[in-house]
């Protein structure tokens, strides 16, 4: 593999772990990346890389909330203990991730044979900036209903998990999805988005293995390498940018993050209806 194509899988590193957090759509931007700068890899491999890579964005997750996300420890008199608060939410996630996991296993095969298109991708991308803006607009007039992670109750994590099967649509973002959603119901920014952190586990570590039983391991040097540049990039990037997110939404709402999406959008669909 030559340097130019590690080069490609360094950019792509760096789009995941960028927008993986950020709620722009990660899968919608690789596609769109993907559109201008091509791997010299099969179809087959790059379905499964746009995935797998994301595992990297997982592991920056579990070190950042390792003490939020690990339920064992020890107590006062060290000796070895349950977090009881802990294992609630895990819970609490499963139960948000099994509307997703429903409508991935019945339609992603669909969706990716005929919605995985630069103008699907644009009219998601305008759609959910709108969303934000609007629904940020609203939340300024009252108080968050749920202000911390322990006040959520399995009837909020289920209509969170509703929201999440949005997502399956590219452009809309999985982390998106589930934040619109959230701050809809009256859940705070900073609880909203440290729910989307735990949910991302179970579902990017399950639909990683999903794609990688559907392609296989049959792959040659150069692809495990591109493999492994990628989910390292991506991993490094995703720490800096989940600190930075953290540290923002507790001053700031996600407007700007509308506005980014809505101008993407519009650029997007100019450039495709223009060269197409």
């Amino acid at each position: 593999m030559d340097l130019l194509e590690i080069l490609k899988v360094i950019f792509l590193g760096i789009v995941e772990g960028i927008t993986e957090w950020l709620p722009v759509s990660s899968t919608g931007h690789m596609l769109l990346v993907d559109e201008f700068i091509k791997m010299n890899t099969s179809e087959e491999f790059k379905e499964m890389f746009f995935y797998v890579i994301q595992l990297g964005a997982i592991l920056a997750v579990v070190l950042i909330f390792w003490k939020k996300m690990w339920p064992f420890g020890l107590n006062e008199a060290n000796k070895p203990m349950v977090k009881k608060d802990i294992f609630s939410m895990w819970f609490k996630v499963v139960v948000a991730c099994i509307p997703g996991a429903v409508v991935t296993i019945l339609f992603d095969d669909f969706i990716e044979a005929h919605l995985h298109t630069p103008v699907v991708i644009a009219l998601a991308l305008v759609f959910y900036g709108v969303a934000f803006i609007l629904i940020e607009n609203w939340n300024n007039k009252r108080e968050a209903k749920v202000a911390t992670l322990e006040e959520l109750t399995y009837k909020t994590a289920f209509i969170i998990g509703l929201f999440q099967v949005l997502s399956i649509i590219p452009g809309t973002s999985r982390s998106g999805a589930t934040i619109v959603g959230a701050l809809l119901i009256g859940v705070s920014r900073v609880a909203a988005a440290e729910f989307t952190f735990f949910l991302a586990v179970p579902v990017m570590v399950g639909m990683s293995f999903l794609k990688i039983l559907k392609v296989g391991f049959s792959f040659t040097s150069g692809e495990y390498l591109i493999l492994a540049v990628g989910t390292v990039t991506a991993f490094l990037v995703s720490v800096v940018v989940i600190k930075f997110l953290m540290s923002y939404i507790k001053k700031k709402d996600f407007k700007i993050f509308g506005w980014y999406r809505i101008v993407l959008g519009a650029l997007v669909l100019l450039y495709f209806g223009v060269f197409a």
